[in-house]
């Protein structure tokens, strides 16, 4: 079992720091900088990934407090609506930050007539390092508790009981698809496979990882979320299956650049 280290915020030089902001902000850094990287060895131009970033951030912060405010508090929301726009409050919900980046990422490519598949796949390529970093910030704060478990990776929490901790678990899978990336990436694929492949991990990871969720708003027995994660499974999987098809599935030319 793994003993319960919390952290909320932190002192430097004088200033005070949120923990998981911190985390958050290194894994978009980071996950920016990999996507960056990736995009200038397939030959794109990747001095457009900082930008389409950018604005990814803005409409995924957007998105993510507009999610959790109308499917998991809303009844709070609609009662103080202004703390919507105050970001000193918890309460960001992933999927509604994938639904904004795919907005923005899309509605930036459009702009400037660039390939959709080709420059998703190569800022997903980085994703999943940022996911497996900011989530640390969420397992630090321990906002995503889950039911009682005897699980090796299970955290002592300080009233006792051994639970499942689901920012840790996020982000041991984010860190795992990227190591798996990594070994795929040894074979040339067709646009849209790292964007599927995504889209089938974190589909199926989410949905079965609510079912551990506790004092999660349910509709029907699911969650908002799990309402999401299912056709995010099947269109990624479709995703995966068009990119497949030879042959476009071919190992890297001697000296390529992958």
């Amino acid at each position: 079992m793994l003993p319960y280290i919390s952290s909320t915020s932190y002192h430097f030089l004088g200033l005070s720091f949120q923990t998981w902001g911190t985390f958050v902000a290194l894994g978009f850094l980071i996950g920016t900088y990999v996507a960056w990287r990736r995009a200038k060895n397939l030959g794109l131009k990747a001095d457009a990934i900082p930008d389409i970033a950018f604005w990814i951030l803005i409409s995924a912060f957007i998105c993510a407090r507009l999610f959790h405010a109308f499917f998991y508090d809303p009844l709070f929301y609609l009662a103080h609506p202004f703390s919507i726009l105050d970001p000193r409050r918890s309460g960001y919900a992933m999927f509604g930050g994938l639904i904004g980046a795919v907005l923005a990422g899309w509605t930036y490519l459009r702009k400037k007539r660039l390939t959709f598949l080709a420059y998703a796949d190569a800022l997903i390529f980085g994703l999943p390092w940022g996911i497996g970093i900011g989530r640390l910030g969420c397992f630090l704060i321990h906002d995503h508790p889950g039911i009682a478990t005897t699980f090796f990776l299970g955290v002592r929490y300080p009233d006792g009981l051994i639970r499942h901790d689901l920012g840790l678990y996020d982000s041991l899978i984010g860190f795992a698809t990227g190591l798996l990336f990594l070994i795929l990436n040894r074979w040339k694929r067709a646009p849209g496979f790292w964007l599927g492949s995504f889209c089938m991990i974190e589909g199926l990871s989410r949905f079965l990882l609510d079912f551990l969720r506790i004092a999660d708003v349910q509709y029907f027995g699911l969650t908002p979320t799990q309402y999401l994660a299912a056709p995010l499974f099947f269109v990624g999987a479709w995703l995966v299956g068009r990119a497949g098809r030879p042959p476009l599935c071919l190992p890297l030319a001697k000296g390529e650049s992958r």
